[in-house]
């Protein structure tokens, strides 16, 4: 059972494993599993003896007194010694990390199916993204969660504890990362038809490039190259897609479905099922639900694959 046990523990994604944090409390976390599996395997070897003793024991070798004295022992005390250090070896980890007036607050929202990302420094001047979150490495960050239709779960499994977004109310997710990389999240509560497919992108990213990106990120997109004209720009607002998306820097004000100020600068579409690409783009304006069923962006059957192709080029010109 050991051996297989570590055999699917080896096979554990590296970028979304509670056993390969990158988050000082999923730390916390796999050592504490590490600590409760070894009191798990304390109590289950006792167990095991009393079994062995039990059936092995020559015929009145075992009275009944001295049977329930192993049973008390080996079935009751040890058991209870043990779960009664484990948790009080535990409640110290359970201590909320302490959050200050100069940490960065992230609010992330949850909807069918993807995250609305919202970035409220200390200077109040907000910054509104999806389906990505940045946070810097070694400062503690307050993820403040809420829902907008059902219930979602935040998990990021290597930066901490998952998380239930709940329409009507915030709760707060405070974590710190240690390491810098692009990992995965997960929606972790059945939300719908595509609730295996409501993944987001995690960039943990040194200090001084957090803060480097976030100024950026305050800008119109179309600075940074993006044309205002074109073929895909006048495709975009003659089909009404700016009634649903904002893009700073343009008419295209929607707050109904995802920014794509910055759409260009991402990895992923679709909250990080699809790598970032013309041809997944055009596809998914055209054909959302073939992607990702249950969607609630509508499609653009009647666009031409070149019509979609153009849009497409134009989003990935977001940067």
């Amino acid at each position: 059972m050991i051996g297989g046990t570590a055999v699917l523990l080896a096979g554990c994604n590296a970028h979304q494993s509670t056993l390969a944090p990158f988050g000082a409390d999923a730390a916390d976390i796999r050592h504490l599993f590490l600590i409760m599996l070894a009191g798990a395997l304390v109590i289950a070897t006792a167990v095991a003896l009393l079994m062995r003793h039990a059936v092995r024991a020559p015929e009145g070798d075992l009275t009944h007194r001295g049977g329930m004295r192993l049973v008390l022992w080996l079935g009751g005390i040890v058991p209870t010694i043990v779960l009664l250090g484990l948790l009080v070896y535990s409640l110290p980890y359970m201590k909320p990390r302490p959050v200050g007036p100069a940490d960065l607050t992230i609010a992330v929202e949850g909807e069918q199916f993807w995250w609305r990302v919202t970035y409220r420094p200390t200077d109040g001047a907000t910054v509104e993204s999806a389906n990505e979150v940045r946070i810097p490495v070694g400062r503690t960050v307050a993820v403040r969660l809420t829902a907008t239709d059902v219930v979602h779960s935040f998990w990021i499994p290597g930066l901490g504890g998952k998380m239930d977004m709940i329409p009507g109310r915030t709760n707060t997710l405070v974590v710190r990362a240690d390491k810098a990389g692009r990992y995965r999240g997960q929606c972790a509560e059945f939300c719908g038809l595509s609730h295996a497919l409501m993944a987001l992108d995690v960039v943990a990213m040194p200090p001084a490039a957090f803060d480097a990106w976030l100024a950026a990120q305050r800008g119109a997109a179309l600075r940074n190259g993006a044309r205002a004209t074109g073929d895909g720009a006048s495709l975009f607002a003659s089909n009404g897609c700016n009634a649903c998306h904002a893009i700073r820097g343009t008419v295209a004000a929607g707050r109904i479905g995802p920014d794509l100020t910055h759409f260009g600068a991402r990895a992923t579409l679709a909250a990080g099922i699809l790598p970032m690409t013309t041809t997944n783009v055009a596809r998914f304006v055209r054909h959302p639900q073939a992607i990702k069923p249950g969607v609630r962006m509508p499609a653009f059957p009647h666009l031409t694959e070149a019509e979609a192709t153009a849009i497409a080029r134009y989003l990935q010109g977001l940067t």
